[in-house]
């Protein structure tokens, strides 16, 4: 059952996965950090140089905090559908975990804990990048982090709901070419909705990437303004909404 607190057995479940992922780190955290790299320098400086100025900014500046985002999002997302799913079916951690006084609930939440926590350090490794190539232009930069925390949390509940609903592994695949890659196509990461289709605007309104997007650019480029607390709101709002959802589906599967 869903509860709105976190006891203290989730935060065992995080540690557990924090520990075993001191063994790890290192490889998990290169594909994280050379592909936004990767993107850094086709795009901005190589396809940059070819472009106008984007929103009063250079598109260099203008893709940095996009890819902040982006880096945040795939993190927790991989996480939660790749690595919760082979917990609970390979690995059979779920299983060994709930039969300890821990149950679904602490499982689950501490799961989406360590998605966040991914989120979080993989935005700060980029944010660092960026950092030493000048392209933070504000010290509001800083204020990603706890936003990246929430927004996190938030991808994490999305990839694990999509886990407690899929047969195999193979599933994914859906999962990353129909709602993530269209989500990170279209939410402004590479350049501003104005010119797309209306449609295609109202659309990525609903995209939490888009939000996320948005806050970092606002932050990084130091235009923050009250826009951001709308698109902070929204955040916060469905992340409230979807948790106990994954909760719900997991706790079905494990219980099957």
């Amino acid at each position: 059952m869903y509860r709105p607190d976190l006891s203290p057995l989730v935060w065992k479940v995080f540690k557990r996965h924090l520990l075993a992922y001191r063994k790890t780190w290192k490889v998990s955290i290169s594909f994280n950090f050379f592909e936004p790299l990767f993107y850094l320098t086709a795009f901005g400086f190589g396809l940059g140089a070819y472009l106008q100025p984007m929103e009063g900014v250079s598109y260099i500046e203008y893709l940095a905090p996009g890819l902040i985002a982006y880096s945040a999002m795939f993190a927790s997302t991989i996480e939660c559908t790749y690595g919760i799913f082979v917990r609970m079916e390979y690995q059979k951690s779920y299983q060994a975990i709930v039969a300890t006084p821990a149950s679904i609930y602490d499982v689950v939440m501490g799961d989406m804990l360590f998605g966040a926590f991914k989120s979080v350090m993989y935005g700060a490794v980029i944010l660092i990048v960026i950092s030493v190539l000048g392209l933070v232009k504000s010290p509001l930069a800083i204020l990603i982090l706890p936003v990246l925390a929430l927004s996190g949390l938030l991808f994490s509940a999305l990839a694990a709901t999509w886990t407690g609903l899929v047969p195999n592994i193979d599933s994914f695949n859906y999962f990353f070419s129909l709602l993530i890659t269209p989500m990170y196509l279209i939410s402004g990461v590479f350049f501003p909705l104005s010119g797309l289709p209306v449609i295609i605007q109202k659309l990525a309104w609903f995209s939490p990437l888009y939000h996320l997007v948005n806050i970092s650019r606002g932050l990084v480029t130091g235009n923050a303004g009250a826009y951001m607390a709308g698109d902070l709101a929204w955040l916060l709002v469905v992340s409230l909404i979807i948790l106990p959802v994954p909760v719900y589906l997991l706790r079905r599967l494990i219980i099957r």
